[in-house]
């Protein structure tokens, strides 16, 4: 019996980006960080705590990011390892976390901010760097930027 053979068709896309638009994979500010977390909301069904990791390169362009941790109505377990480990397994140079409160209150917790310096220690004992931590209120507009706040160190 012969061998067969198979026709295999290629389809290629060329995406082009108006000249007015910004490069999608830089994240200039938390403005930006919220609109693409809301995004990562609108994936998500249901009325818990879901914390990602967005990494950047050294020229803060986006690299990817990874869902951390999906938690309660009112919490998520986020441990440094699964935050900070695949930051330097995908070569990353910098790190901006993000969660939301299914409240729609974003106003950060004592917990929130305590998790935000201890990420930040451990990222600096890697020679990473914490630039945000963004909170989205679930169902509203409303977002809070720990670093515009002061409450990055």
């Amino acid at each position: 019996m012969g061998a067969k053979r198979y026709l295999l068709k290629l389809a290629t896309w060329v995406v082009v980006r108006e000249s007015n638009q910004s490069n999608p994979r830089i994240l200039g500010g938390p403005a930006e960080v919220a609109e693409l977390a809301k995004d990562f909301l609108k994936a998500t069904d249901d009325d818990k705590e879901h914390f990602w990791a967005i990494f950047l390169n050294t020229q803060n362009y986006y690299l990817m990011h990874t869902l951390v941790s999906i938690g309660t109505q009112s919490s998520a377990l986020v441990h440094a390892r699964e935050v900070l480990g695949p930051a330097v397994r995908e070569g990353a140079a910098s790190i901006i976390l993000v969660h939301n409160h299914p409240s729609g209150d974003p106003t950060p917790s004592r917990e929130d901010i305590r998790l935000t310096r201890q990420l930040a220690d451990g990222a600096r004992l890697l020679d990473l760097e914490i630039h945000d931590h963004v909170i989205i209120g679930n169902g509203t507009e409303r977002w809070v930027s720990l670093k515009e706040r002061g409450l990055l160190s």
